[in-house]
């Protein structure tokens, strides 16, 4: 569990909680392991989660053009987490590849017993609000 938690700790949308809502969030998510060339979640499907790469590496694509390698650490689904919206890309893994995923429906309903967490994921949006509008100029 200590090794999900500091990882968790390295997302920007997660980085505000406590180690105690971390565990809660960890307690909710499942490691996932996924072969390579395995599809791990699809451009326009519905978003079931967000997940954090703990090992390995996949590729990002988007109108079947990569866009990207993503690895350990990197991570996707947080905005999908919250809104529900279908994905944006595709992603496959290239490697044996370790993911920690945090189910849409668990997160929600965490988020509905513990109402208090859902003011550092505010801010954080927020955050990220006021970066979008300042880089406008």
């Amino acid at each position: 569990m200590a090794e999900e938690i500091e990882a968790l700790r390295g997302v920007p949308l997660f980085s505000g909680m406590s180690d105690k809502d971390l565990r809660k969030v960890v307690g909710i998510a499942k490691v996932v392991v996924h072969s390579p060339g395995q599809l791990v979640v699809g451009e326009d499907n519905t978003a079931v989660g967000f997940h954090l790469i703990l090992e390995g590496s996949a590729d990002a694509t988007v109108a079947g053009e990569r866009v990207g390698t993503i690895e350990a650490g990197d991570y996707f689904g947080e905005i999908s987490l919250i809104d529900g919206k279908p994905r944006s890309a595709t992603v496959t893994a290239t490697t044996d590849l370790k993911t920690l995923v945090v189910p849409s429906f668990g997160f929600n309903h965490m988020l509905d017993q513990h109402p208090e967490m859902m003011r550092t994921l505010l801010v954080e949006l927020c955050a990220r609000l006021r970066k979008v509008e300042a880089a406008r100029g």
